[in-house]
C-alpha cells in the first residue's frame, strides 16, 4: 500500500471503510473486491478529492460520478437508451474480455452487452469527463483490471503495449501518479 499512499496525500483522502462496512457492501452485491483495491478502500481511502481520474479524484465505493445520471451518449447505438439512474450490479458478470468499439457495429444484438458493459461486474472509479469513465472489473475473466468506458468504445487499461499484461488498479494509479500511460501530456 506504500505506492498507493504516496499517490494520494492524506489531505485528499476520504475516510477508509472499516472492515464491517466493506463486508456488508460485498455481501449486498455478491462479490469480493479484488486486491489491491479491496485493501485500499479499508486502509488508505474510500475515495479521494484529487488524483485519477481527472474530474474529482476516485469515487467512494459504489458511487457514480455526477455526470453518470445525465450523460447522453452520442454513440450509444442501442434501441434502449442509457439509464444512468439504473441500479449497477457489480456481482453480475462483466461481459467483455477485449476492447469493443460498437460505434461502428450498430446491431440490435449489441443492446444487451452494451448495457451490461456499463452496469454489470464492475465498480466505478471516476470520470475524466462526461461520457468517459474508469471502472474496475470485479467479476469474470477481467477481474482486477481497470477498463475505460468511452462513448462508442470500451477498452482495458494497458500500461504498455496491448499484448502485455497489466492494467490493474495499482499500475493504473502508479501510471497516473508519475504522468505516464493514458495521462501523458500530448
Amino acid at each position: 500500500m506504500v505506492g498507493l499512499r504516496e499517490a494520494f496525500p492524506a489531505e485528499v483522502r476520504h475516510r477508509p471503510l472499516d472492515r464491517e462496512e466493506l463486508l456488508v457492501w460485498e455481501r449486498r452485491h455478491g462479490v469480493v473486491l479484488p486486491e489491491p483495491y479491496r485493501t485500499f478502500v479499508t486502509e488508505v481511502a474510500d475515495g479521494t478529492d484529487d488524483g485519477p481520474p481527472d474530474e474529482g479524484g476516485l469515487l467512494p465505493l459504489g458511487e457514480k460520478p455526477d455526470s453518470w445520471a445525465v450523460w447522453e451518449a452520442d454513440c450509444w447505438l442501442s434501441p434502449v437508451p442509457f439509464d444512468g439512474t439504473a441500479l449497477r450490479l457489480p456481482g453480475r458478470p462483466f461481459p467483455l474480455e477485449e476492447e469493443w468499439q460498437w460505434e461502428y457495429e450498430y446491431d440490435t444484438r449489441h443492446s444487451s452487452p452494451l448495457h451490461q458493459t456499463y452496469q454489470h461486474g464492475s465498480v466505478l472509479l471516476g470520470s475524466d469527463k462526461p461520457g468517459e469513465y474508469w471502472t474496475l472489473v470485479v467479476t469474470g475473466p477481467q477481474r482486477g483490471r481497470v477498463w475505460w468506458l468511452g462513448d462508442g468504445c470500451a477498452a482495458p487499461y494497458a500500461d504498455g503495449p496491448s499484448d502485455q499484461p497489466g492494467g490493474d488498479f495499482l499500475r493504473w494509479v502508479r501510471d497516473w501518479h508519475v504522468g505516464q500511460g493514458w495521462w501523458r501530456a500530448e
